[in-house]
């Protein structure tokens, strides 16, 4: 049944031919099973649902069995190789395909360690290049603040600079180190001081409105960073889910490919087996049987067809004979006649009518 012979005929064959066509169901059939195995394992790794994967896996077994047992039933012995061979041609090409089809998802599920490997590192790669691509977009802002927050900072440190400088200038003036060399407080002490006073009042308010706006641009690099920090985040169960079919068959590409090329040999051999068995096996009894079946029904159709060409022809012969002795009948041709006037005289009397009534 699976190999797609006539089950009446093979019954009534040798059991040679039997076997040789049970080997080829046979080979049909498990081609199919594991079209299922290889489906269901690639729809699994698209919608993770096993169920689901399984039966649509099914119906892709089923598929390809009844396209392989059309492949293999459409084969018909004839005389001459070539003539065979010409129907193979295309058949084969079909089962190349089948083959590619099949053996894809198996090599992922054979070599799914190796893939997992190649995968995990990809994905960190990606980690990396997602992290690089996300601090682009903040750097440079949080760079600026930064240096707007040091620049901040060295207006403090000038002014605090200045007070300090001022304050050694009227220590020395009293100390009659510097200045007038005089000892004591006098009136440039006095000037320096309140000149260093007015400079320390300026560094306290300076201070206290830096620090206020220092406060607020680190409060915005920290929303800023926390910003990064949640997109890394919300992006990265993208990259974790980098493992999907075409990332799968992807980094199946990028191990060797001679593993893979034999798996594919494999079942492009189970595939085309059935076809070159046929192609290889001499006529048997089974395809004896079968031409001679098809042989009388080609003879019966072409009976059928013959004879209801001259059943046709006779009949184009009696209804012309028939026609030609009535035209020959007197009573008929005055009865047409007679209707024939009869028919002129209603159109006349309808034609008048009309005429009548446009006239008015």
């Amino acid at each position: 049944m699976c190999s797609g012979a006539d089950t009446d005929i093979l019954q009534n064959s040798s059991k040679a031919e039997q076997t040789k066509f049970a080997g080829i169901g046979g080979t049909v059939f498990f081609t199919a099973v594991m079209a299922t195995i290889a489906a269901s394992y690639a729809l699994y790794t698209v919608f993770d649902n096993l169920y689901a994967s399984i039966f649509f896996g099914l119906i892709w077994g089923l598929l390809i069995f009844n396209l392989d047992r059309f492949i293999v039933s459409t084969i018909k012995k004839s005389d001459t190789k070539w003539s065979e061979i010409k129907q193979a041609i295309p058949r084969i090409i079909l089962a190349v395909i089948i083959a590619v089809v099949i053996a894809k998802p198996l090599e992922l599920k054979i070599f799914e360690k190796e893939i997992n490997q190649v995968l995990l590192e990809q994905k960190n790669e990606l980690t990396l290049a997602n992290k690089e691509q996300i601090a682009n977009q903040y750097t440079p802002e949080i760079t600026s603040i930064q240096g707007e927050i040091n620049q901040l900072k060295q207006e403090i440190n000038t002014k605090e600079t200045s007070a300090n400088t001022l304050y050694e200038t009227y220590i020395a003036e009293a100390e009659g180190r510097e200045g007038t060399k005089l000892l004591g407080k006098g009136p440039v002490y006095k000037e320096k001081r309140e000149k260093h006073d007015a400079t320390l009042q300026e560094l306290q308010l300076l201070k206290s409105e830096n620090k206020e706006k220092i406060s607020a641009k680190e409060t915005q690099i920290a929303t800023l960073i926390s910003q990064q920090k949640n997109q890394e985040t919300t992006t990265q169960p993208i990259i974790d889910g980098f493992d999907g079919l075409m990332a799968r068959v992807n980094a199946l590409n990028s191990l060797p490919w001679l593993p893979s090329f034999f798996i594919f040999l494999l079942f492009l051999a189970i595939e085309t087996s059935p076809i070159f068995a046929k192609l290889l096996s001499p006529k048997g009894e089974y395809d004896f049987k079968l031409q001679d079946a098809e042989d009388a029904v080609k003879v019966w159709v072409t009976q059928k067809v013959n004879q209801r060409k001259e059943m046709l022809q006779t009949d184009i012969s009696l209804n012309e004979k028939v026609y030609a002795d009535i035209s020959e009948e007197e009573e008929l041709y005055d009865y047409k006649r007679k209707k024939a006037r009869e028919l002129m005289q209603q159109q006349a009397d309808a034609f008048h009518k009309s005429q009548q009534k446009i006239i008015g």
